[in-house]
């Protein structure tokens, strides 16, 4: 990690993948990541974990199988939300967004569990920023 400010714009203008978060820098023992997100992610589940979004631009929809049933929250740029450990969660971003997250290092990102992994979809626990 660098000792220097880093760039949130610069960090998303080095890479072009969609649902594929880059570790931007490590805050104790979480790592802050940045990701472009376009259509569908996958159902999944982290089961000793929340997982905290920003939405930097555009907007993010998440999808939620709770208790109660199903809903989606909408979360335009700018808004956040903590989907609480043990909820099967499905993010959306028709028109693509980017966003942050923060999450204990080595979370997987299609969680502990989930559906089968589509072809766009980065099963990873984060890459390495390189600008």
């Amino acid at each position: 990690m660098s000792s220097e400010p880093l760039s949130l714009s610069e960090a998303l203008a080095s890479f072009d993948a969609l649902w594929s978060p880059r570790i931007v820098t490590r805050v104790n023992d979480y790592d802050v990541r940045v990701a472009k997100v376009g259509g569908e992610h996958v159902w999944h589940v982290h089961d000793d974990t929340d997982e905290f979004f920003l939405v930097l631009d555009g907007e993010l929809r998440i999808s939620l199988r709770e208790p109660g049933g199903e809903r989606t929250v909408v979360l335009p740029r700018g808004a956040v939300f903590t989907v609480p450990k043990g909820t099967e969660h499905k993010p959306h971003a028709p028109s693509g967004a980017e966003i942050l997250l923060f999450e204990p290092s080595g979370t997987l990102s299609v969680g502990d569990r989930h559906e089968e992994v589509p072809e766009g979809v980065d099963a990873t626990t984060g890459h390495a920023l390189t600008i």
